[in-house]
């Protein structure tokens, strides 16, 4: 390359950068259209000599891209039309969420597409096989940069990380994943939700008894169950058994409200304030559903539910409190009636740990009843 033959150097600042149109054959496997890279000088003469090996290296790996005959086939068909069948980035996530069976759960594809939206808006929605460990960084950075706790960062990871891990194994990508075995900084730590005062539950459910309104049958039935709120607000009619020997609630998953983990499909024994929610509740249903402001044949809002109760719960918790809270009092009063680990487990839908408790069917629902009978509603 001589002074006057030197089309891939560019000049910023005083420094000299390789520029470089992609063959349009090779577009879609790069995933740019130009390579630019800063070759640290500027002295024109070491530039040239750097640009001259990176530039042969490239012609080099692209004639052998373009020119490779595959070892059954027609050489003929590399005068046909190539196409690249590794999917962009917004496909790999439209195909994920198809695969893992989730395209009916709204919380899961909005929480997929956010994730997804939030690398493109970065990086640009390239091909999976494209994407590069810079790329991930400042997907890492951009979190971190506005405040998430390392679990937040984690789980966003996890997430893009799932979707091109099943792209690149329908498609044969071969690469390296880029979002893996990432350090995830120093975020916040995660955010430690209290458990709701005794007085202060006696304090709502008093009011609850009083104000008598769907709202308040909701915050009830979550204060005496220890129920997760998109269990509480997705209940339909035959999910209720209050004719039963002891009454109670039949969580399953359904089409508008999954469940969150295999574990959290039990029987919920319905006794004090849970159990005046769901007779209220029951009593004034018009359609199956219990909770029709929150929860359709086509989705369960339990975000839209979380932010009305909380909203109205603020001036009834102290600091630190949300409805979710409730879930964590319920395990503390438990515990403080001397319940046993599994009872409490099972009665919320938590994991019980150790080989010995996937034998049996668990307690009954008289057990159950008989726990919960002991807390002070």
């Amino acid at each position: 390359m001589s002074k006057t033959n030197a089309p891939y150097l560019l000049k910023r600042q005083g420094i000299f950068y390789l520029y470089k149109r992609v063959p349009t054959h090779l577009i879609s496997h790069y995933g740019k259209q130009f390579i630019r890279k800063s070759l640290r000088t500027r002295d024109r003469k070491e530039a040239v000599r750097a640009a001259s090996s990176l530039v042969a290296a490239m012609e080099k790996e692209w004639n052998e891209q373009i020119l490779n005959v595959p070892d059954s086939g027609s050489v003929f068909s590399l005068f046909e039309k190539q196409t690249s069948s590794i999917p962009l980035l917004s496909e790999a996530g439209r195909f994920y969420v198809d695969i893992k069976g989730k395209a009916g759960d709204k919380r899961f594809e909005r929480y997929t597409s956010r994730v997804v939206a939030e690398v493109i808006g970065l990086a640009g929605d390239k091909l999976v096989s494209a994407y590069t460990r810079h790329d991930a960084l400042a997907f890492r950075d951009a979190l971190l940069e506005r405040g998430s706790a390392n679990a937040t960062v984690k789980r966003n990871f996890e997430c893009i990380r799932a979707i091109w891990n099943f792209a690149a194994r329908e498609h044969g990508v071969g690469t390296a994943n880029p979002f893996s075995n990432m350090n995830y900084g120093n975020g916040r730590g995660p955010v430690k939700r209290k458990p709701v005062p005794i007085e202060d539950i006696r304090r709502i459910q008093r009011t609850c008894f009083d104000m008598d309104d769907e709202i308040r049958w909701l915050v009830a039935l979550l204060s005496g169950s220890g129920m997760r709120l998109s269990e509480a607000a997705g209940l339909i009619a035959s999910d209720i058994h209050l004719n039963s020997k002891v009454p109670h609630i039949r969580l399953k998953p359904h089409s508008w409200r999954p469940l969150k983990t295999s574990g959290s499909e039990r029987d919920v024994p319905l006794v004090g304030a849970a159990l005046w929610a769901i007779n209220r509740a029951s009593e004034n249903a018009d359609g199956s559903f219990l909770f029709p402001r929150y929860c359709t044949s086509v989705e369960c809002k339990a975000d839209h539910a979380s932010n009305t109760l909380n909203k109205w719960l603020r001036k009834y918790l102290p600091e630190g409190c949300v409805v979710h809270s409730f879930r964590h009092s319920i395990r503390d009063r438990l515990r403080a009636v001397q319940c046993p680990s599994d009872v409490i487990d099972q009665i919320g839908g938590w994991q019980t740990y150790g080989i010995g408790n996937e034998y049996g069917e668990g307690h009954t629902l008289q057990n159950l009843s008989f726990w919960l009978k002991k807390l002070p509603f």
